[in-house]
């Protein structure tokens, strides 16, 4: 390989960050080609992770360094939001030890590339795309130990993980989770629900922020939501909730 070859490759990695995904868009845009792609390949520099994307040699890759490649290089909006953002911030009920499931929440119709989809992340991927919550409200920035990926806040988060129950996350377990969220912001509050295209969410948010009795919730302009008309089944042979119209789980009603 010659000098100047060589020198690119000391560049590139000198601005990969450790620990995350590097794709074939990035290498094209640092002027590396897809024939001298394939040399750094063949000295075991780089090595495929699946089809257009990368990982170092020596490097040890989770998914964070996946998402970080989705949300930088490729400029997918997609962000990790439910349970996942909560535990990153320590406001999960039950921080699990490994095998815990991922949550990733992208606008309708967003694709996923297969190198993403098909790769063993170690732990489930659970994708969701879906327009429930404006794209850009309640994200954050997350820093882990080379890199930064957004991660929803935790009133965008907890809206999510209501989306997500029962089907994916029990209802018993979000409202334990509520009830340490002592700090929310009710301004963002107001934002994300006034744009919530969900009443379901809308309705069990209002029950549970209730119940929990946290001081934001008397600041929130309930007039300006929309909760629909007509009874919701949360879930089947539940407690019905005359004040929101929602069926809930016995087990809830009785925390």
């Amino acid at each position: 390989m010659s000098v100047e070859n060589g020198s690119k490759i000391q560049k590139v990695l000198k601005s990969w960050p450790v620990g995350t995904v590097s794709t074939s868009k990035w290498f094209s845009e640092l002027g590396v080609s897809s024939q001298l792609l394939r040399k750094y390949t063949q000295y075991n520099w780089v090595k495929p992770l699946g089809s257009g994307a990368y990982i170092k040699a020596d490097d040890t890759v989770s998914w964070t360094g996946g998402l970080y490649a989705l949300q930088e290089q490729l400029k997918i909006s997609i962000h990790a939001g439910a349970m996942t953002a909560l535990s990153m911030q320590g406001m999960a009920h039950y921080l699990r030890m490994g095998g815990e499931r991922v949550f990733l929440f992208a606008p309708p119709k967003t694709k996923l590339p297969a190198w993403f989809k098909n790769h063993d992340w170690g732990t489930e991927i659970n994708f969701t795309a879906s327009s429930i919550l404006p794209e850009n409200v309640g994200l954050i920035e997350y820093e882990e130990k080379n890199y930064t990926i957004q991660i929803s806040a935790p009133e965008r988060a907890f809206l999510e993980c209501l989306y997500l129950a029962p089907e994916k996350l029990d209802l018993v377990e979000c409202y334990q989770v509520m009830e340490g969220l002592t700090t929310l912001r009710p301004k963002l509050l107001q934002s994300l629900l006034e744009q919530c295209g969900s009443i379901k969410v809308t309705r069990l948010f209002l029950y549970m922020a209730t119940k929990a009795g946290h001081d934001w919730y008397k600041r929130l302009d309930q007039s300006k939501f929309d909760l629909g008309k007509g009874s919701r089944t949360i879930t089947q042979g539940g407690v019905y909730i005359p004040e929101f119209q929602i069926i809930v789980p016995e087990e809830l009603v009785k925390l």
